[in-house]
């Protein structure tokens, strides 16, 4: 499984970046503002999901940890096939994600092209309690203490379906290593703490 990318972006536009890893240039499909968003020459480090069917692999590229738990749990959802989960991402932000389906709203969902009434519904309603990652991240002010952040990415874990002992003890070892800024962000510190449990684990 390749859970994330970092390199030079080869080239971008549309919905596809091509970024270089190793001498091989990896084509990751991303939303269109994240390709806005990356030049030619940039370094893009991409949270990714490989998508394998009988007759093709493809690799989709996310700029943080919660827009990949996002788009893994939309992917298990029926009717909901990785494009149209990655429309639903080129449309809404994970937190108007968390929202709606926190409000049991299907109205933003029926916003996005592909997704009829019935998935949006069905969007709104699968997803209920499966958010916890994007709400802890969008529920912590910026220059929250080191123990409200550690806290909120425990949380996030055991929303993900790790035991509470087994994600404090990822959240510590990854803090303990981490830089000032990373130990700040609700986000980095997410990406650490999953690095250490291995994407392998990560229950959508």
């Amino acid at each position: 499984m390749i859970s994330s990318v970092r390199g030079a972006v080869l080239s971008s536009g549309g919905g596809l970046v091509v970024v270089e890893v190793g001498g091989v240039g990896l084509a990751v499909q991303v939303t269109p503002p994240q390709a806005l968003a990356l030049r030619i020459g940039d370094e893009a480090r991409l949270h990714t999901a490989l998508v394998v069917r009988e007759d093709d692999l493809s690799l989709y590229g996310f700029a943080t940890p919660e827009e990949l738990v996002v788009f893994d749990l939309l992917r298990g959802v029926s009717g909901v096939g990785p494009k149209s989960a990655l429309g639903v991402l080129a449309t809404l932000t994970p937190e108007q994600v968390a929202r709606a389906v926190a409000d049991e709203d299907d109205a933003p969902f029926r916003k996005v092209s592909g997704i009829g009434p019935k998935t949006a519904k069905l969007i709104a309603v699968s997803l209920a309690g499966k958010l916890a990652p994007v709400a802890a991240a969008a529920a912590v002010p910026s220059g929250a203490s080191g123990s409200v952040i550690s806290s909120a990415v425990v949380g996030a874990l055991v929303g993900l379906g790790w035991n509470e002992r087994v994600a404090a003890q990822a959240v510590d070892e990854a803090a303990a290593g981490a830089s000032d800024a990373d130990t700040a962000s609700v986000q980095a510190l997410l990406r650490l703490a999953l690095a250490r449990l291995g994407p392998q684990q990560v229950r959508a």
